[in-house]
């Protein structure tokens, strides 16, 4: 053996020994509030990555789609056709607010979405919700952030997990969640004129 190698070996030995002993202190279990927000893209891909983990655990899980409306999309179409039974899928909204410009029908629709959602996290059989682009609506003020906020804190049993997308996350959220994760933005292709692209966007 080499020194590089034998550097490189000694080095992740030490490395593996630290971390062993740093997982020993990690044993608690509870379902998360997990916050994916930022300008950048892969809020929502990631938020779907966790569905797919669900579904091949056998996690019971729903989404509730705010804001976006009836446009077909990979997600909607691949787990309605191929994965019903095991995820629920309600598609809340009616579209972007440029496009309803109509802030009562955005705000009950957003309203609905949250009452679907809610019944969503209180049932037993789900372990795992995925709320896309509410934190938009929470922006608008379509939905109170104080009773969002409290209902997740006070109300989701301890078990269930909940990950709410959407870019410009409120402080409160941000706050009571477990997992935050930012999106940033360095370069993106509408940009240069490039339109929303099959299996990357939607």
């Amino acid at each position: 053996m080499d020194d590089t190698t034998a550097r490189h070996t000694e080095k992740m030995r030490r490395i593996k020994a630290a971390r062993d002993e740093m997982m020993k202190t990690k044993t608690e279990e509870k379902g998360l509030i997990i916050v994916n927000t930022g300008k950048g893209k892969g809020k929502s891909s990631a938020g779907f990555g966790m569905i797919m983990r669900c579904i091949e655990h056998q996690m019971p899980c729903a989404v509730v789609q705010f804001i976006k409306g009836a446009r077909a999309t990979g997600e909607a179409t691949f787990l309605r056709e191929r994965f019903a039974d095991e995820c629920r899928l309600f598609v809340t909204g009616e579209g972007f607010t440029w496009e309803t410009q109509d802030r009562d029908r955005d705000i009950a629709a957003a309203q609905n979405g949250w009452k679907i959602a809610q019944e969503q996290i209180l049932d037993p059989e789900i372990q795992f919700v995925l709320l896309d682009e509410i934190n938009i609506a929470l922006r608008n003020d379509y939905l109170d952030i104080d009773e969002v906020v409290d209902f997740l804190l006070t109300q989701k049993p301890q078990m269930t997990h909940v990950c709410l997308t959407g870019r410009n996350a409120k402080p409160e959220l941000i706050e009571a969640a477990d997992l935050v994760t930012e999106m940033t933005l360095l370069k993106h292709p509408f940009r240069d004129g490039v339109k929303a692209q099959k299996g990357v966007e939607f």
